[in-house]
């Protein structure tokens, strides 16, 4: 029995031998074999030179897109720079002559406070009053026909009714202060407002129906109902002078929507005087 064992230890030992002695040949035949096969060929790549010139010729053309809008942004920016520029010098002369307008509205509204209080002495300067108030509207009637000739028919008729009413013995002395007062009140609050009316201008010997444009004491401007022809008041010439339609045309017609309350207040282009400086 041991001797059996023995054998089958023995053959163990041999098959073992073997198995070992047939593995580096089996190892070099398989090196070889790929040494001997053909070679593979290289995997192709997956970004091709057409799709980069693609994106570079879209990234060139967004970039060129870019830059255009840049440059129209940039010119729109400069044209709104010299519009400001243009309305800011027109708005620094207008200050420098409402300066001086308030200045001499400061004055008539200390006389007419003065004037005021006055009254409250009327039993002591009664006499006096009714030469004062003949002054005033000589004074007022001179003032109207110094002044820009808006409304003029209006004015005048109103100062000949005061001189009316002076002569009157049933309005007493105070009632026709006030009166004159109030005339000199209208006139100051026509320096303050915009308004528009229709009227008569003659226009190359010819008269003609217009609608009449003013801004406070400042401009005073027609234009006919065509909207043909347009002029403005020169105040240093006392005469009417025609304007440019292409220049005023639709100011004027933008300036008379908004006294007649159908547009916005905004800022026009219109003939003003050249301003003074402010004593």
């Amino acid at each position: 029995m041991n001797k059996h064992r023995l054998k089958s230890i023995a053959l163990a030992a041999a098959v073992t031998v073997g198995v070992l002695a047939s593995a580096p040949i089996h190892a070099a035949s398989d090196e070889a074999d790929a040494a001997n096969a053909a070679p593979q060929p290289l995997p192709e790549p997956k970004i091709k030179v057409k799709d980069v010139i693609n994106v570079g010729i879209k990234k060139n053309t967004a970039a060129a897109k870019s830059q255009a809008r840049i440059d129209r942004l940039a010119s729109q920016t400069n044209d709104l720079l010299q519009d400001y520029k243009t309305v800011m010098k027109q708005v620094d002369g207008l200050r420098v002559y409402n300066a001086r307008l308030e200045r001499q509205i400061e004055n008539q509204l200390r006389r007419l406070a003065d004037l005021e209080e006055g009254i409250g002495e009327a039993t002591v300067i009664q006499r006096q009053v009714t030469p004062l108030v003949l002054r005033m509207l000589d004074g007022l009637e001179k003032f109207v026909e110094l002044d820009v000739p808006f409304h003029k028919e209006e004015r005048i008729n109103r100062i000949e009714q005061l001189r009316g009413i002076i002569d009157r013995s049933d309005v007493s002395i105070a009632e026709k202060f006030r009166n004159v007062l109030e005339a000199y009140k209208i006139e100051l609050e026509y320096g303050r407002k915009v308004d528009s009316y229709k009227g008569v201008a003659e226009i190359d010997g010819k008269e003609r129906d217009v609608n009449f444009f003013r801004v406070g004491r400042v401009a005073l401007m027609y234009q006919t109902t065509d909207t043909e022809v347009s002029g403005a008041w020169d105040q240093d010439k006392r005469e009417w002078v025609q304007l440019d339609s292409g220049d005023y045309r639709s100011a004027i017609q933008k300036g008379l929507r908004i006294a007649r309350k159908q547009a916005s207040i905004d800022i026009l282009k219109i003939p003003v005087p050249a301003p003074e400086a402010a004593e």
